[in-house]
């Protein structure tokens, strides 16, 4: 039953992604970002015209029943590195689905999306999972839950500051009147929403993941204190998820404090996030995979 589940739901995410990608190849660069802009919305695959809407909502709603079914088998809970990255991109992709009906994000499905497919199937190779006793523990559900919610927003934002690089190198060199190429990546950095529309949905994401992150410290400590007897543990894990919270949130106040934006503050995004998915994908994968140890 699982194997039917995960092939239809790549083969969604699939077929979204060939229908993101037929639509910016055929569509003229000004005419889709008109559409998107016109028609007030644009779904992760693009507008209504370009990509349809069900067919990436049954992608998300087939990817968490798998998530659930697989996470969350009876009497106890399977996780891994793998599934950290498929639970990442399931939350990026819904989020985006939620916000591209306020903002134009036509262009972004066509990473995203093949993203997405790929880590459906990361658990088939990676299966190195490790089963909690505690799974079924009520505190120790809702830090999983934030925990996840919190990663998938940060994951996001990060995306989001990589792209913003990108585009902002572009535009640079276009006015010190270098010649760029105009391939395939650079009609694709064209037709993405504009910097300030970008940078306003970056630090959305970073305001709602640096609180999720917050309230996963928290309780995470709680969920130690009361199964585990310890406040804290002073591993590898969460130095790097410490590390990542004040670097998030050294840049919040930089940026209300003194407005920072530009590429220093979009480096700093993607360090704060590098150090968020060193404790939570890293430690998993160094252990499962490359020490082949099961995680307690």
């Amino acid at each position: 039953m699982d194997i039917v589940l995960y092939a239809f739901t790549a083969l969604l995410y699939a077929g979204a992604a060939a229908l993101a990608w037929h639509t910016r190849l055929r569509t003229p660069l000004l005419a889709l970002d008109a559409a998107g802009v016109s028609g007030g919305r644009g779904l992760i695959g693009g507008s209504i015209g370009s990509i349809k809407p069900a067919l990436l909502f049954f992608a998300l709603v087939a990817h968490g029943v798998l998530l659930h079914l697989t996470i969350f088998p009876p009497d106890r809970m399977m996780f891994g590195f793998a599934f950290a990255l498929s639970a990442m991109l399931w939350l990026s992709v819904g989020i985006y689905w939620i916000e591209s009906f306020f903002f134009p994000l036509e262009s972004l499905s066509l990473i995203a999306l093949p993203f997405a497919c790929i880590a459906t199937l990361m658990p088939l190779i990676f299966g190195g999972v490790r089963v909690l006793p505690y799974a079924a523990d009520p505190l120790f559900k809702l830090h999983f839950l934030i925990a996840n919610l919190s990663y998938g927003l940060l994951a996001l934002a990060a995306l989001h500051a990589f792209l913003m690089l990108l585009v902002g190198r572009r535009l640079n060199a276009m006015g010190a009147g270098v010649r760029t190429k105009r391939g395939w990546l650079g009609n694709w950095l064209d037709s993405l929403p504009p910097l300030l529309t970008l940078e306003k949905l970056l630090f959305r994401l970073i305001r709602a993941g640096f609180i999720l992150l917050t309230l996963t410290l928290i309780s995470g400590v709680l969920f130690s204190e009361q199964l585990l007897h310890r406040a804290f543990s002073f591993d590898h894990k969460t130095v790097f998820a410490v590390l990542s919270w004040l670097m998030f949130g050294g840049l919040l106040i930089g940026r209300q404090l003194y407005g920072w934006r530009g590429r220093a503050a979009l480096r700093w995004v993607l360090a704060s996030f590098v150090s968020l998915l060193l404790a939570y994908v890293g430690s998993r994968f160094v252990l499962e995979v490359l020490l082949h140890r099961a995680i307690a």
